[in-house]
């Protein structure tokens, strides 16, 4: 390296002209993340108003908040802070297409980042970082366990929608002390959460969802509340899609929907987000593979058969009977006397002290109790057409 590398130096008569020779020769070679771009946008920024070294401690908060809360599948989890962002900005200026800018291009405006020149967006930036934070955290002193609940129901949303306009509601709607109020804040969750499953179901892939969700947080800037008028649903027609949906594993609404339905029963306390959880057939497919028990196969994998489990738990309960896996449901010690211990999920719990066996009757009414109490739940946040 010593003896094949040449240093060139190069002098410059300002900083903006280093900047400019810093982007150019780095989309020449290794590409800068968008983050990179607005750090040094940033830096030119407050090292005019002689804030140098104010904005590095900070841009060092951001950086370690992101890395901690986000995990972008594109991008570094700076960019993700930023696309959050860009939302609210986008909302702020009312827009609605449902075409979304490149990142960079947006923040770059006119070619001068003009955003990114504004005194206000660092400390905006700051506090939705620490917003999502406090999510990812779980926070009990910010959160009440309503709150909490349904922020891990929104957790196994089929899309990444619902944190674009959970940001936009939170920076609007937010007070002086960064809090918002907690009932109006229970009924945005529930609508959004309502309507990003239903909608996942009628009109799959989060491109439909864009037209919708886009119009939506244009309200919120304009002091209206989310309602989804514009789109609601047919309870006839919904009915009928989701009795011919297949809640296949792969469907990331699956495990959105009975997610949901854990959290039905009132019972249910705060799981956390750092448990892993599987998709438990409670009638076991490999049961059903070799006993052939169901007279419709297509039984083991309703919903009325699926439920959220510990992965732990899950791994243990395996391919068993269902008179076999209530000890792994419930917990349990061993003959060396290690306790081990059952699921929080406690649906599950009521059903494995209630049934003496889960079979097809079993799947099907309970599959009728989620899509009827899922129906409720669209209507109880007006999402149903008058018909």
């Amino acid at each position: 390296m010593l003896n094949n590398c040449v240093l060139l130096p190069i002098e410059v008569e300002s900083q903006n002209t280093a900047l400019r020779i810093f982007s150019t020769l780095n989309d020449r070679g290794k590409p800068l993340s968008d983050a990179d771009i607005f750090k040094a946008q940033l830096y030119k920024y407050y090292s005019s108003l002689g804030k140098k070294d104010e904005f590095i401690e900070t841009w060092k908060i951001l950086d370690k908040i992101a890395s901690e809360v986000f995990h972008p599948i594109y991008g570094t989890p700076l960019d993700e802070l930023f696309t959050r962002y860009m939302y609210y900005e986008r909302a702020r200026a009312e827009v609605k297409s449902s075409t979304t800018e490149a990142l960079r291009k947006f923040y770059e405006g006119d070619g001068s980042y003009p955003l990114l020149h504004q005194p206000k967006t660092l400390n905006n930036l700051v506090s939705l970082a620490r917003f999502w934070q406090d999510i990812n955290n779980q926070d009990t002193e910010r959160f009440s366990d309503q709150v909490l609940k349904r922020l891990f129901v929104l957790s196994y949303a089929p899309n990444g929608m619902w944190t674009y306009i959970t940001s936009v509601y939170f920076m609007h709607c937010r007070n002086e002390n960064d809090e918002v109020e907690e009932g109006a804040f229970c009924r945005f969750l529930d609508c959004i959460t309502a309507f990003i499953w239903a909608y996942a179901i009628t009109n799959p892939g989060v491109n439909s969802l864009r037209t919708p969700v886009y119009a939506e947080m244009v309200k919120i800037i304009k002091g209206e509340e989310v309602t989804f008028n514009d789109f609601k649903f047919s309870e006839e027609r919904y009915r009928a899609q989701v009795a011919n949906y297949a809640f296949s594993n792969s469907r990331a609404i699956t495990k959105s929907m009975i997610t949901w339905w854990a959290f039905q029963h009132d019972k249910q306390s705060v799981l956390s987000l750092e448990t892993r959880f599987d998709i438990e057939h409670i009638y076991a497919r490999n049961r059903q593979d070799k006993e052939r028990g169901l007279s419709n196969p297509q039984s083991v994998e309703m919903l009325g058969n699926k439920s959220l489990l510990e992965k732990r738990v899950n791994i243990r309960a395996a391919d068993y009977r269902f008179t076999d896996k209530v000890k792994y449901y419930q917990g349990f010690t061993t003959a060396n006397g290690q306790q081990k211990i059952g699921t929080q999920v406690i649906e599950l719990l009521d059903i494995s002290n209630l049934c003496n066996d889960f079979v097809e009757a079993d799947i099907l009414e309970r599959n009728s109790k989620i899509i009827d109490s899922f129906v409720g739940f669209l209507r109880g946040n007006n999402l149903l057409l008058d018909e």
